[in-house]
């Protein structure tokens, strides 16, 4: 590991503890060269998912292109970065728990779904939009009524 600062090998670690639940380790660091401190984290490494995209091509899964894709969808919306990776986290560990190696794009892009549902609903309406490739308008406005009227029942029920 070098300091990402000074590219400095001399580093010293100054604490170190469980992040997500266990999912990671995040440790704070000291350079020895120029005192800069920063924080890593440790995560476990899966062998590679596949992704089966509709097309029936496959590629190997991104962590990165799916941060990126939620990233697009929360634009406009107060999510938090740290929101987004826990929303990350909690899909790759249930797509390994389910699927194993191969994935198909659809139970990738519902996995997040699930997940914006319950976070940020106009997030989850720009996630929609593109996963579910509306063709009209109707389409559009059916999923944003379904979305309200969950919205209304959970209320009522609280």
């Amino acid at each position: 590991m070098q300091c990402p600062f000074c590219e400095s090998e001399q580093l010293k670690v100054l604490e170190s503890r469980s992040a997500d639940d266990g999912g990671s380790m995040r440790r704070r660091r000291e350079c020895l060269e120029c005192e800069q401190r920063f924080t890593t984290y440790e995560r476990v490494e899966f062998s590679p998912m596949i992704v089966t995209k509709r097309s029936n091509s496959k590629e190997v899964y991104s962590r990165d292109k799916l941060i990126s894709s939620i990233v697009r969808s929360c634009s406009k919306s107060e999510i938090s970065a740290l929101t987004i990776d826990n929303i990350v986290d909690v899909v790759e560990t249930q797509m390994y728990k389910e699927f194993g190696r191969e994935i198909p794009s659809t139970a990738l892009g519902g996995m997040v779904m699930a997940q914006l549902k319950i976070r940020e609903p106009m997030a989850y309406i720009r996630y929609a939009s593109i996963f579910k490739n509306f063709n009209s308008v109707s389409e559009f406005l059916e999923e944003i009524q379904n979305l309200d009227d969950k919205r209304v029942n959970q209320e009522l029920l609280v």
